[in-house]
C-alpha cells in the first residue's frame, strides 16, 4: 500500500505561509512503519484539484487530503472531490449533528441560545455537505468532521482541514482505525556511512552492484558545505533490517577498492 498527500492552499504556493504537514506527515507514518510515497503541492485551482483527486482516486493508493473543505469562497475541496467521483454533495446527517452540536457549545458559551435557523448557522451547515456516500472523520479539536472517500480497490482518499491543530490528530486517527494491518514498525533501516575524497560518478558502478545483488534501495546524499564533515557524499542503503545489513556491508566492502576516507556510520530506522 502506497501513502500520498495532497496539500492544497495558495497560501502555501504563494509563501504566506510555510507547509508543516509533510514533515509531520512523514514522522506520523514512520511511527508505524510507513512512509510518504509521494506528495502534491496544489493552489485553490478547481480545475487542477479535480484532476488531482480523480487521479487519487483511481491509484488505489490511501492519500491524505489537506485544506479547502471549509465553507468560504475559496474552499473548493469538497466539490471537487464530488465533481472527481461523479456524485453529488449531499448533507452527511452525522456531521449536521456535529455542527449543530458546536454551534449549540459556542452559544452556551456566549449565553445566547442556539438557533438552529439564522443564517449563519444554515451557513455553516455547508461543511458538513460531502460526497455522496462519504463517511466522517471525527475532529477532536472542534467537532466539525472531515471525510473519507472511497477509491479504487483497497484506496481511499481522506479529507482534513488545513490546520495542523485539527488535522493531525485526525491523520491518526485514519491510519489506527483503518490501515493497522499494514503498519510495519522496525521493519525497516537506513544504513549509511560519510564518505570523503569520492565523487558520486566514481561510486555509481559500486552502488549499482550492490542494488542489483540486495532486495534494499541505494542512495548517496552529496554534501558541499556540511558544517562537520565539509564535502562528502553519504552513501547508504535502506529496506528491511534482514537484508539492509549484508547490503550495507557489501558496500563498504566495496569501497575499499576507492582511496576514500570513512566518516561514521549512521542508522535510522
Amino acid at each position: 500500500m502506497h501513502f500520498g498527500l495532497i496539500i492544497i492552499g495558495d497560501e502555501i504556493l504563494s509563501g504566506k505561509r510555510s507547509d508543516k504537514h509533510l514533515p509531520k506527515a512523514i514522522e506520523i507514518l514512520g511511527a508505524r512503519g510507513l512512509q510518504v510515497a509521494y506528495a502534491h503541492y496544489l493552489g485553490d485551482d478547481p480545475q487542477r484539484i479535480t484532476e488531482t483527486l480523480a487521479d487519487a482516486f483511481g491509484s488505489g493508493d490511501v492519500v491524505f487530503s489537506f485544506g479547502g473543505i471549509g465553507a468560504t469562497p475559496d474552499d473548493h475541496t469538497r466539490q471537487c472531490a464530488a465533481k472527481a467521483l461523479g456524485v453529488p454533495l449531499q448533507l452527511h446527517l452525522g456531521a449536521r449533528e456535529l455542527i449543530w452540536e458546536r454551534m449549540r457549545d459556542i452559544a452556551l458559551e456566549n449565553g445566547h441560545a442556539f438557533e438552529p435557523d439564522r443564517a449563519d448557522n444554515v451557513h455553516r451547515l455547508d461543511m458538513g455537505r460531502f460526497p455522496q456516500g462519504a463517511t466522517l472523520i471525527p475532529n477532536p479539536f472542534n467537532k466539525i468532521a472531515g471525510f473519507s472517500c472511497q477509491g479504487q480497490g483497497a484506496g481511499a482518499v481522506h479529507f482534513v482541514p488545513g490546520f495542523p491543530v485539527m488535522a493531525w490528530p485526525m491523520v491518526e486517527w485514519v491510519l489506527d482505525t483503518y490501515y493497522p494491518a499494514y503498519f510495519r514498525r522496525d521493519a525497516h533501516v537506513e544504513l549509511s556511512v560519510i564518505v570523503m575524497g569520492a565523487m558520486e560518478a566514481t561510486l555509481t558502478p559500486l552502488m549499482q552492484s550492490v542494488q542489483d545483488a540486495h532486495p534494499v534501495k541505494v542512495f548517496s546524499l552529496p554534501s558541499v558545505d556540511h558544517p562537520q564533515y565539509g564535502r562528502h557524499i553519504e552513501l547508504g542503503v535502506k529496506g528491511a533490517p534482514d537484508a539492509a545489513g549484508p547490503a550495507f556491508e557489501t558496500l563498504k566492502n566495496g569501497l575499499t577498492a576507492f582511496a576514500v576516507e570513512l566518516g561514521p556510520e549512521l542508522v535510522r530506522k
